[in-house]
């Protein structure tokens, strides 16, 4: 993992938090769909807005995952940042070659998520009018 942003001043809870995305991230590298799947309540929901889309539970949300076509074969994690019931990653998955820029946005109840909603975006080439203001990141 890149750049997980560890705040200073966390609570008990928020800490626990912290470690079972830091688990859930690692699982979903490594493809361990069952220890991935750990951070969920079982009524959990989760939202892809870009195709629509909504996964109802837990068991849904792993067997879609299970079943996926293109299976990642590469995961970094570029940033972790919350505050309370309310969680973000911004990660890269590499879905046959290329890289998938991807936002979770995790809300929490009791230390497990009950809602999250995941951003997916393609890489695009940066428009040479803008050249003076920007710097090229890696």
């Amino acid at each position: 993992m890149d750049e997980i942003t560890k705040q200073p001043e966390r609570s008990a809870e928020e800490e626990q938090i912290f470690e079972a995305l830091n688990a859930h991230w690692q699982a979903s590298a490594a493809g361990d769909v069952n220890t991935e799947h750990d951070i969920y309540e079982d009524d959990a929901i989760c939202d892809y807005p870009q195709s629509g889309e909504r996964i109802l539970g837990r068991n849904n949300l792993q067997a879609l995952r299970s079943h996926h076509p293109g299976k990642p074969s590469g995961f970094k994690v570029k940033r972790i940042q919350g505050k309370g019931n309310l969680w973000v990653t911004e990660y890269i998955i590499i879905y046959q070659g290329q890289p998938a820029y991807t936002v979770s946005i995790m809300e929490f109840r009791n230390g497990k998520v009950v809602h999250e909603t995941q951003y997916f975006a393609d890489p695009f080439e940066a428009p040479a009018w803008r050249r003076q203001w920007v710097e090229q990141m890696d």
